[in-house]
């Protein structure tokens, strides 16, 4: 896959950060966005710092602020909490026309993020592509992936279900996904990306009851096509 310039939106987190690495290590072009540049250029120092630690270079990651990330990026990824998923993307709509969004949202909806709570919409991903139009390409994926894993050094035993309207745009996230050190499968329309989203309820239950870092896996199969 060719290199990319990849703007992740609320990525000053642990989520959005280990991403930024192994995006950052793959060869694609990374910008942490935030609500606010300083955010963004902390994130961005301490990621220096950990990838110097581990003999890596992250000269090439851009911080600023998440609408100035959006307009500069080819695809863009948001990892902010549900709570500000809409004002989000009202806010970068303007810059995602064309572009494909990956959206990472989870509707967990504090204090019972052990219980399943799908929005009207029927998904986060499925609100996301209500908000965003039918000019912006959503894809939902990322939901099962604990951050903790994405910040180690090595591969991730997880899978990652693939959920989006549009095949290729799904095919473009797979390769990022490999890139990544995981395997993505197509999971079909943004319609089913309410079963991975759900599905982050159950792990959270698994890790409070096993004290680990649970996450998927698909069986009976060495590829991830359709």
């Amino acid at each position: 896959m060719s290199s990319k310039s990849i703007a992740i939106l609320g990525g000053t987190g642990a989520l959005g950060t280990g991403l930024a690495r192994r995006w950052t290590q793959a060869g694609h072009r990374v910008i942490i966005g935030s609500r606010s540049e300083e955010k963004a250029l902390e994130a961005l120092e301490d990621l220096r710092k950990v990838m110097a630690e581990r003999g890596a270079d992250a000269g090439g990651v851009l911080a600023m602020e998440n609408l100035e990330a959006a307009r500069a990026a080819d695809l863009v990824v948001l990892t902010v909490p549900f709570a500000h998923q809409r004002s989000t993307l009202e806010h970068v709509k303007s810059a995602l026309e064309g572009k494909i969004l990956v959206d990472v949202t989870v509707p967990l909806m504090p204090p019972k993020v052990g219980t399943v709570q799908l929005p009207a919409e029927g998904s986060a991903g499925q609100a996301a592509q209500q908000i965003c139009g039918d000019g912006v390409k959503v894809v939902s994926a990322f939901q099962n992936v604990a951050a903790h894993h994405l910040q180690e050094g090595q591969g991730i035993e997880c899978d990652v279900l693939v959920c989006g309207n549009d095949k290729d745009a799904r095919a473009e996230v797979i390769a990022l996904i490999e890139d990544c050190g995981m395997r993505g499968f197509h999971a079909g329309p943004i319609a089913n990306a309410a079963a991975a989203e759900a599905l982050t309820s159950v792990i959270i239950n698994i890790n409070r009851t096993f004290k680990c870092h649970a996450g998927i896996r698909i069986t009976g199969t060495d590829s991830h096509g359709e």
